[in-house]
């Protein structure tokens, strides 16, 4: 895969911004663990080989267990994630996957069972983050591991 361009360097004030946004979702409701799992299913659920990557990096230095990283994509059948997790995992089906009449009232009520509206605001928020990064990786095919060392991930053990 080779980029196509660097929207860093291209966008850098939009970019910037992005970046900064990115950082308040380390002050917010939702726990470190969480953060890390929602990114990781929503960029495979958009394709964004960079994203998968890098957030299963950072996972992995946060602590997750590799077999929870391997279990992401099958969450529904795995059985090594809570209820609160399987909450923000099916939310971020439901938002990054818009169907015709939007979010389905049974996953909207089912998600409130374990997380406040002030949370699932939170959640619903990083969602959107992640997707928007989404979409600008794979419109220019950032190639997965290119900013490992800027980015720290480099101490993730992972080759």
């Amino acid at each position: 895969m080779t980029q196509r361009l660097n929207f860093f360097q291209q966008s850098p004030e939009l970019s910037k911004k992005l970046i900064e946004f990115g950082a308040l979702f380390q002050k917010t409701t939702i726990e470190t663990n969480i953060r890390e799992l929602v990114e990781i299913r929503a960029s495979q659920l958009n394709g964004c080989a960079f994203c998968v990557d890098m957030h299963i990096k950072q996972a992995k230095i946060h602590g997750e267990r590799e077999l929870r990283l391997h279990h992401v994509a099958i969450w529904r059948e795995s059985t090594l994630f809570v209820p609160r997790e399987r909450a923000a995992l099916a939310w971020t089906e439901a938002v990054t996957h818009l169907g015709a009449q939007g979010v389905p009232d049974e996953i909207y009520e089912r998600v409130l069972t374990q997380y406040s509206e002030k949370e699932l605001s939170d959640l619903t928020f990083l969602i959107g983050s992640i997707n928007a990064w989404n979409r600008l990786n794979v419109a220019f095919r950032m190639v997965p591991g290119s900013s490992d060392k800027a980015f720290g991930l480099d101490k993730a053990g992972l080759e």
